[in-house]
């Protein structure tokens, strides 16, 4: 099992967006701590709205991750996720590559179709069209990345014999994608590396307009329909599977290590290869850069081998 540490977000508008420490001093102490992978998620215009309500602020996720990068030599720089309609998909494939390259091939790109409304309207982003620009990048982006001249024709995007530099370390960049839909479980099987469902109950999955992801058994029937339908289809690469783990009580007076750890164990019985923690702030909540520290310290010697 492989844990990635996600950067604290703030909720709502109160503080700044660094409150929880500084973003270099953070993924690194995040790797001496032994964990495999630092994300950060992507708003760029979230609603007010939707801030009061819980939502969360956060830093451009490829700015911070190649920040990050340069500070680090082993953890994974994980887009968790990247809304993949927001952007032209020669930039996000340009954005991934550059980060893969300055970071010696360390780039995830973990990917979602998007559900904030007013963001789309704010990106000017026609949110009814989000899964046609979804596969259309998925289509460019493994050709922009191999470095040579190519062509492609879609309902959005159109592009007539460009050739993109520079080539990324990996070939390709491992693509995450985020969900819990069958349409997303279909798009991992036929073009992804992995599989990012969303684990936060009815309420959040109602927010995120997907359906609720349901028990570890039912969790464990669906990620081997996707293996199996990726085997299918002719493919002999591993399909990882990462879930977000948002229980309280990790680490800290009063935690019960054993019962987390046999919850770890459940999950990866599952077939669950990577366990995302964070230590997010709620709404009202205050982030403090010295509890972002212990937890990184007292959760890497308690859970990680």
């Amino acid at each position: 099992m492989r844990f990635i540490f996600h950067y604290p977000e703030t909720g709502g508008v109160d503080g700044d967006v660094l409150d929880a420490g500084p973003l270099g001093e953070v993924a690194a102490a995040a790797e001496r701590s032994g964990f495999g992978g630092f994300s950060f998620s992507e708003h760029p215009a979230p609603g007010a709205r939707w801030l009061g309500a819980g939502g969360h602020q956060t830093l451009d996720p490829f700015v911070a991750l190649g920040y990050a990068a340069a500070l680090t030599e082993r953890i994974r720089l994980i887009t968790y996720l990247s809304v993949a309609p927001y952007r032209n998909p020669m930039l996000l494939a340009k954005a991934a590559a550059t980060l893969d390259k300055l970071s010696g091939g360390r780039a995830i790109l973990g990917i979602g179709t998007g559900y904030l409304k007013g963001e789309f309207h704010a990106l000017g982003v026609d949110f009814d069209e989000r899964n046609t620009l979804f596969d259309e990048a998925l289509d460019v982006l493994p050709l922009h990345w191999k470095g040579e001249p190519f062509s492609y024709t879609g309902k959005h995007f159109s592009a007539r014999d460009v050739q993109a530099r520079p080539v990324p370390v990996q070939q390709p960049i491992p693509i995450w994608i985020g969900g819990n839909s069958a349409l997303s479980r279909r798009r991992v099987a036929r073009a992804a590396h992995g599989w990012i469902p969303m684990s936060g109950g009815a309420e959040l999955s109602t927010t995120a307009r997907t359906p609720e992801l349901g028990s570890i058994a039912e969790l464990a029937n669906k990620i081997s329909e996707v293996r199996s339908a990726a085997e299918t289809a002719g493919r002999a690469d591993h399909i990882d599977l990462v879930y977000s783990y948002s229980h309280q009580g990790l680490t800290g007076p009063g935690a019960d290590p054993g019962a987390h750890r046999e919850a770890f164990a459940e999950l990866a019985r599952a077939g669950v290869d990577w366990i995302v923690v964070s230590t997010r702030s709620g709404v009202h909540e205050t982030l403090d850069p010295d509890a972002t520290f212990d937890f990184l310290t007292a959760f890497g010697a308690t859970y990680i081998d």
